[in-house]
């Protein structure tokens, strides 16, 4: 794609070759582990210590430790879960699960004693590599995860009760492991969804998911990795929009920079990124915006690459982070049961300000309806992905009927509501339960969010619908400003003039409550069922 210059004729001519025999642990660690001393991995941590990892070295301690998972008696097809933050170890505990054909189970750090409890029992997991912190809520929680079997705890803290220390157990294992031959098609990795309906369910990704992902990296970096480029997120390796890129960043050969947080630092995040010279980075919405409410000068960054996801971004946000670091921010879009399927790339084609991008090479997006008949260019429905298709996941952890809901004919129904335009950009509208009805008009949130986004003494702005007796819901939008700035009734009308100007006269909120901070899920998206569950 490097010298490409016609996105209709790359994506015409695209074609999949997925091998029968695949491994994501040898692609992304033993294949680039012959450039030998080459650089892979930049841990920065607490205290400011810095350890440093090359392929061959992260090729040795991966395969150590999957001889350490054999051992302890886990054969092919069984659970390992992850329970660490952003961290080498995070990186060695996937890729050595990979190597010995088990399955990861990611995990993030702030669950509750009970939302780990559930993910782990069923699962079944059968070993767990955490740290001090995840060690104590395994030790409350123990009794009741009858398969657990291992736990595995990284750090200088000595491990409780048979718990094993991770450094202790790699160096005396062995170097020498001959990976699991496992197919394409094989079950490697669980990711949970965030829970909008029920419970979270499991969503099981095949080895070939990152193969999927691939066509994706490569048109929102424009390309592969150039030589002495760094690769960054402050997202949480927990989730699919973590995980997979980092991964897709070591299969190319490219060092990662990674780095423990309590919580995200917009001018820590500055500094960071200068620096350790990064080069390519994901950053969230939220942290976008949060790096934009810095009022102090900061270091300047140079990126080549910058991409986002998740939500809608206006083009004062567009703006904003081209004139900051010096690259157009792409836009891209996946879901957790699918990696990646739309995205922008400045070169290829015009970034136009709020539009998910079009289609990545490779993937068939469509606009259907509920039943997966194709809408007409303009119309809003739902996001649907044409199978076969190996971004596309396996199915829902040990729930076939909830699996079989999620497609319709030869379509992946990712639930999200979007429009295409004539010219094939994706706009996203919502999701399905996110839309505001008021007035007989069906409203996107995320489109009101950029708007209010514009207003100089906003930082952060999470709109929903509320019950209304005339209208059916009101439109209310809660509101973090930025510093400097105070609530007032003469701020809340102002916003919601600049609503009416913008957008349109029933578009504006009729409510706006200002608050501290806003819900968040773990990966940085405002939870709005519990801005409505507020009222």
């Amino acid at each position: 794609m490097n010298n490409e210059k016609n996105y209709d004729q790359i994506y015409k001519n695209f074609q999949w070759s997925i091998p029968e025999f695949y491994n994501i642990g040898v692609d992304v660690c033993d294949r680039p582990a012959r450039n030998g001393a080459h650089l892979a991995l930049i841990s920065i941590e607490p205290h400011g210590v810095i350890r440093r990892f090359s392929f061959n070295e992260l090729q040795r301690i991966t395969s150590r430790f999957a001889n350490v998972l054999a051992s302890d008696g886990l054969v092919s097809g069984d659970r390992v879960a992850v329970l660490l933050p952003q961290a080498p170890e995070t990186a060695i505990a996937h890729i050595a699960a990979f190597k010995a054909g088990l399955i990861t189970v990611c995990l993030f750090t702030l669950l509750s004693d009970e939302e780990l409890q559930y993910r782990l029992y069923v699962t079944r997991s059968k070993a767990v590599v955490t740290d001090s912190a995840g060690s104590a809520k395994l030790c409350r929680i123990r009794d009741q995860l009858p398969h657990l079997a291992q736990i595995y705890v990284v750090g200088e803290d000595v491990p409780s009760g048979d718990q094993k220390d991770f450094a202790g157990v790699l160096a005396h294992a062995f170097e020498d492991f001959a990976p699991v031959a496992t197919r394409a098609t094989d079950p490697a990795v669980i990711f949970f969804t965030t829970g909008t309906e029920g419970r979270p369910k499991g969503v099981l990704h095949a080895h070939q998911s990152l193969l999927g992902a691939l066509p994706t990296f490569e048109l929102i970096h424009d390309g592969i990795p150039r030589a002495g480029e760094v690769y960054w997120t402050p997202s949480d390796w927990a989730w699919l929009g973590g995980l997979f890129p980092v991964l897709a960043a070591l299969r190319y050969g490219m060092p990662v920079l990674t780095r423990r947080a309590e919580r995200f630092d917009p001018y820590a995040a500055f500094e960071l990124m200068a620096e350790r010279q990064v080069r390519n980075a994901l950053l969230s919405p939220t942290a976008l915006k949060l790096m934009r409410s810095v009022d102090r000068k900061h270091p300047p960054i140079h990126l080549r690459t910058l991409l986002s996801g998740g939500e809608t971004l206006g083009s004062e946000l567009l703006d904003w982070a081209q004139d900051t670091f010096g690259a157009v921010l792409h836009e891209t879009y996946a879901q957790t049961e699918c990696t990646g399927i739309a995205g922008n790339n400045a070169r290829l084609f015009p970034v136009r300000p709020g539009s998910m991008g079009r289609p990545v090479p490779g993937h068939d997006v469509r606009i259907v309806d509920d039943k997966g008949n194709e809408q007409q260019r303009g119309q809003p429905g739902i996001i649907g992905v044409r199978r076969p298709d190996p971004s596309i996941f396996i199915g829902y952890w040990d729930d076939p009927v909830a699996t079989q809901k999620k497609f319709a004919g030869d379509y992946l129904l990712t639930g999200d509501v979007a429009r295409q335009d004539e010219d094939g950009y994706f706009w996203y509208v919502g999701r399905g339960d996110d839309l505001i009805t008021s007035s007989g008009y069906r409203l996107s949130p995320a489109e009101i969010e950029n708007c209010i986004m514009k207003h100089p003494a906003v930082s952060l702005v999470g709109v929903v619908g509320v019950p209304d007796p005339i209208c059916t819901e009101a439109i209310k939008a809660w509101i973090v400003l930025k510093p400097g700035h105070s609530p007032s009734e003469g701020l809340a009308r102002d916003i919601q003039k600049l609503v009416r100007v913008h957008l349109a006269a029933h578009e504006y909120p009729r409510q706006i409550e200002f608050a501290d901070s806003l819900p968040m899920t773990t990966n940085g998206k405002i939870m709005r069922r519990e801005l409505r569950a507020r009222g």
